[in-house]
């Protein structure tokens, strides 16, 4: 069975956010934008993987289009993090090319199934 590389990457997205919220958390006593961080980042994959078991095609771009929202959320308020100098460069470099990555992704699959209807 061949892997699904958004599932996978999705899913180790969302681990890599809650830890670093926990830390944002736990060290920096950061509660609001973290909270903001862990919401719209781990909501790229559930919504992918809702969109999985989708009624129809009109349903699974739909779905689809509001992880691509919560993706590109995700990396303002990594931006924001990064601006006010609550996460370190390397993390926000890494987080934010794979949340890119993850965006390129969605937007493609989207594309992709927009052409079919």
């Amino acid at each position: 069975m061949k892997e699904n590389v958004i599932k996978t990457k999705s899913f180790h997205f969302a681990i890599r956010i809650v830890n670093t919220c926990k830390v944002l958390v736990t060290k920096q006593h950061e509660f609001i934008m973290s909270k903001q961080l862990t919401r719209s980042g781990t909501a790229v994959g559930a919504l992918y993987r809702e969109a999985e078991h989708a009624e129809s095609r009109k349903d699974f771009i739909h779905k689809l289009a509001i992880a691509q929202k919560e993706c590109n959320e995700t990396i303002y308020w990594l931006e924001l993090l990064n601006a006010t100098e609550y996460l370190v460069t390397e993390e926000f470099i890494t987080l934010k090319r794979d949340a890119v990555e993850l965006l390129k992704l969605l937007t493609s699959i989207i594309k992709s199934s927009k052409k079919v209807i």
